[in-house]
This record gives C-alpha cells, sequence and structure tokens, in this order.
C-alpha cells in the first residue's frame, strides 16, 4: 500500500511546533516573536477544542519562558537542541499509508548552506521517534515548505527550490517526481518558476501558491505598482492556469522592506490550517483586512482569524513555516 500526504485542511491529531529559543538569533526581536507565536499557538488550541500542541524548546529559558505563556493549552513540551523555530522544514512530513500514520524523514542542509545551525539536521528523526510512528527515512533533500498538496495526489512546488543545484545536484525534474511520488503519494507535480524576491528558501511554494480544496489553489495578487513580486506572481497565475486548477486570489501584502530598507518575502499564502481556524498572518499592510476577508470566503467551514507576524518574520518566516501537522 503506497502512502499519501494528506492535505492541511484534513483532520489532525497534533501539530509540531518551537519556541524561540536562542537570543543570538532574534536579538532585540525575541520577546516581541515569543509573544506573536504564543498567539498563535493559543490560536490553534482554540481553549481546548484544537489541536495537541508538540513544542520543542531549546535551553531552560525557554522553557520557563514557553510553559508560563502556554499554561492554558494542550501542549507537551520537548527538550531539545535546535537551530530554529522552522518545523515546515526540519520536522518530518507526516503521511498516511492506509490508515496508519507514518513519518517521512528527508534530508536537511541548512536551505541549501545557507543557515547550518546546530541541531537542525538531525530534528528530523527525532521527532519521528519521539512521535512513536514508524519512520521511512529519504536520502535527498526536502523541506516541507517547498511542496503543497492537495490530498489527492496533486502537489504545487517552484524551479526556484527543488531544482535548485543546493539541494539535490544529482537530481533531475524526473527523478525528484520519482521521489516525491515514493515518498509522499504525489502522483502530479506542478510545476511554478520563481519565488519571491529575497526568498531565503530559495523561493518556497507556501509563500507563493497554496491548495485551498483539492485542485483549487490561491495565489497573491499585486495591488500596487511597486509591488517587487508582481512579475512573480503573474507567472504563477499563468501557470497554475495552464495546469487546469481552479484558482483564486488574495492581494498581495506589498512592498514591505526591513528596517535597512532591503524588500523582505512577506505573504499572507504563509497561513496554518488548524482543525478549526485559519489563521493569517498580518504585516500592517494596507492589504491586511481584504487578505483575511478573501481568504475567509475560501474556508466558509472555518474560522478565519489574523494575528500580527512581523516579529516573526524578522526570523525568515510565518505561521506556516513554524509549524507541521500530524494528520489523524
Amino acid at each position: 500500500m503506497s502512502v499519501l500526504q494528506p492535505a492541511e485542511w484534513e483532520p489532525h491529531a497534533a501539530v509540531w511546533s518551537a519556541w524561540p529559543s536562542h537570543k543570538n538569533l532574534w536579538q532585540e526581536n525575541l520577546e516581541p516573536a515569543r509573544a506573536q507565536v504564543a498567539a498563535l499557538f493559543h490560536a490553534i488550541d482554540n481553549h481546548g477544542h484544537g489541536e495537541v500542541l508538540n513544542i520543542v524548546v531549546d535551553g531552560a529559558d525557554a522553557l520557563a519562558t514557553a510553559t508560563l505563556a502556554l499554561a492554558s493549552t494542550q501542549v507537551t513540551f520537548h527538550q531539545q537542541q535546535f537551530g530554529d523555530i522552522w518545523l515546515r522544514d526540519t520536522a518530518p512530513i507526516f503521511v498516511k499509508r492506509g490508515n496508519t500514520i507514518e513519518a517521512a524523514s528527508f534530508g536537511f542542509n541548512g536551505w541549501g548552506g545557507k543557515y547550518d545551525l546546530p541541531g537542525d539536521s538531525a530534528l528530523s528523526g527525532i521527532i519521528a521517534a519521539a512521535s512513536g510512528l514508524s519512520v521511512n527515512k529519504h536520502a535527498f533533500i526536502l523541506e516541507g515548505g517547498s511542496i503543497d498538496v492537495d490530498g489527492a495526489g496533486l502537489a504545487l512546488t517552484t524551479e526556484d527550490c527543488l531544482l535548485n543545484a543546493n539541494r539535490n545536484p544529482s537530481m533531475s525534474k524526473m527523478h525528484i517526481e520519482t521521489a516525491l511520488n515514493d515518498s509522499l503519494g504525489i502522483t502530479r507535480l506542478i510545476w511554478l518558476a520563481d519565488g519571491l524576491v529575497n526568498d531565503h528558501t530559495d523561493g518556497h511554494i507556501d509563500n507563493l501558491a497554496r491548495f485551498v480544496a483539492p485542485g483549487h489553489a490561491v495565489v497573491p495578487e499585486a495591488r500596487d505598482s511597486d509591488d517587487p513580486n508582481r512579475d512573480v506572481y503573474l507567472d504563477a497565475r499563468k501557470r497554475l492556469d495552464a495546469a487546469g486548477l481552479t484558482v483564486s486570489t488574495i492581494p498581495s501584502v506589498g512592498r514591505y522592506e526591513n528596517e535597512d530598507g532591503d524588500v523582505v518575502p512577506a505573504s499572507y499564502a504563509n497561513f496554518y490550517i488548524s482543525n478549526t481556524r485559519v489563521i493569517v498572518p498580518l504585516y500592517n499592510s494596507k492589504h491586511d483586512d481584504a487578505a483575511v476577508a478573501a481568504l475567509a470566503k475560501l474556508f466558509p467551514g472555518r474560522e478565519t482569524i489574523a494575528l500580527p507576524a512581523t516579529a516573526i518574520l524578522t526570523g525568515g518566516g510565518s505561521f506556516h513555516c513554524i509549524t507541521q501537522q500530524v494528520p489523524l
């Protein structure tokens, strides 16, 4: 019996994430990031009506602050060395084989060698073991944020990331498609081109295009003339249409810069679908409200809520990047 990665909107038994633990990485943004991460976890927990939280913490201070911040949630803490909180990429991807849940564990090389942080490359195997599930180890490099699935064998990715020579230089497009079929049950892979400008992940799909239902994808749309990703969004929309998908659009965040004036890849597409809610990141953009409203229409069976994510973004990601769900 083959494996299949379920869609994110299918029921979750739990979710894995991590608590911002390292002052040297977050610097003055550590406490603001912790506050925003805590708000996300409370939203996922939804007063005990959401999924169980499995939170990795590194160090006594991290455990103490996380315990205090999450005292009222369904949480289990796992004390373990790790580099950073982006468990979408460093945790295993949880799949189903019939009615059995398994952990697919892939290689990780710090997003193509950019951020080689102690503990990150071992985290997938450690979390898989802690989950108590059967583990399928795969030698090739794959980050969970580089693919998005509809639960029916269809997946999205970008050439920018999966064909990058800094990941799996010996694997052709055909080899990658075969490997994803074998490991995650992906029977059709739709290739978009580039990811967002200045995305250190080399173009993760979860900032660009996401499934909201089988065969139905959502992609941002530039509303401002100075949007640095206008051409990226237009090309993605063109490819999704050509692939025969149903396509909806949400507003782009627009041009988002850090304090040094550099363009940062902020995206509403980095939402997380929990058991009861769709949780959308906010960036103090004039498009925040319109993006949340557009996503709410796409998920009529769930409550759509929005939470600030600006401090989390200083670390390089957002809500979807932090989380890795375990299907029920």
